[in-house]
């Protein structure tokens, strides 16, 4: 077989239609910039910077295709009413954001939520992340899961599948937990409310992951079965790394210098031990999570965001319908 054709043909198998920045941003059409570079700015993550360009070029295209798949899903819905002869209230339209630590993904997932939110329609857009369905640090501690906290173990999945659930019934005022990222725990006693959203964009490391199927078929939901629509934030390990590692030195430098921080030791050490201790972080931690459970689940997003070095998205995957 000409191997030529063999490349061909593999590369024909693929699920995705990849695009770059240039034939992406042909696909904004007449969507409207309703951001200012003060709006980009403030939305951007620490050590995460996108220019209003990049918002223009990336940004406005997605929120034009999901203002299609948001509109196909309420036709869905109505059809499948009107073929139950109920009349059932439209059940919000979900969103989840993966990739791994330090890729972005909280920025991508604040640049949606301003950008959706201010279609004609003015829809109600709310923004959750993962982060508060970990377990508190005393049941990691007792469970000896400090070093695995990110991983899927560290999280109570049946709180976060009760809280998709809750929010898919189209049920009133559901509450989701709090966590701080200063106090790098779940606050106790505090949450935030979501109350009938017409889209929830939910965010975390872990959130296309499945787990293994049992061979007794009984349901067993995952998280995923809960999005209509997926995206994945990409960027190679070696970027990655020099990103977590960028941060956590300029974390040191802000953050942690109050004495508040549970990482504020980490501001009183030189700077050649910090750089040891972060390197081993990500190691030993962060790199492991990112092979065994994250990078997996990339294949199964709708859509892929790949960044170059300089935090830019160079390449859009888009799933084949």
């Amino acid at each position: 077989m000409d191997k030529t054709l063999g490349a061909s043909a593999e590369l024909d198998l693929s699920p995705y239609r990849t695009f770059s920045e240039a034939e992406w941003s042909r696909l904004r059409a007449d969507t409207p910039m309703t951001l200012t570079a003060a709006d980009v700015k403030r939305l951007q993550s620490l050590n995460d910077p996108v220019s209003l360009a990049q918002v223009e070029s990336i940004y406005l295209p997605l929120s034009r295709l999901l203002s299609f798949y948001v509109e196909a899903t309420l036709g869905l819905h109505a059809a499948t009413s009107r073929f139950l002869g109920k009349n059932d209230r439209k059940n919000p339209f979900v969103i989840g954001i993966a990739g791994s630590v330090a890729v972005g993904k909280s920025t991508t997932a604040r640049l949606l939520q301003a950008l959706l939110a201010r279609w004609p329609a003015s829809p109600k857009v709310d923004l959750v992340t993962t982060d508060g369905f970990l377990h508190p640090n005393s049941v990691l501690e007792t469970q000896g899961l400090m070093r695995r906290k990110g991983f899927p173990e560290s999280y109570d999945r049946p709180a976060l599948l009760k809280f998709l659930s809750d929010i898919k019934a189209g049920k009133r005022n559901v509450k989701a937990p709090v966590y701080s990222h200063f106090y790098y725990d779940v606050m106790p006693g505090q949450h935030v409310t979501v109350d009938r959203p017409d889209i929830l964009i939910l965010e975390g490391l872990n959130v296309l992951q499945t787990s293994n199927l049992p061979k007794d078929a009984k349901a067993v939901p995952f998280v995923s079965d809960f999005f209509d629509f997926s995206i994945y934030i990409d960027a190679d390990e070696a970027v990655l790394h020099d990103w977590y590692m960028a941060r956590f030195m300029r974390l040191r430098e802000t953050a942690f210098r109050d004495p508040g921080s549970y990482f504020h030791r980490y501001s009183l050490i030189e700077d050649g031990e910090a750089l040891r201790i972060g390197e081993d972080l990500w190691t030993h931690i962060n790199l492991v999570n990112l092979h065994d459970n994250i990078l997996p689940t990339r294949p199964r997003a709708d859509l892929i965001l790949t960044k170059g070095a300089s935090h830019a998205i160079e390449e859009v995957a888009l799933r084949k319908l």
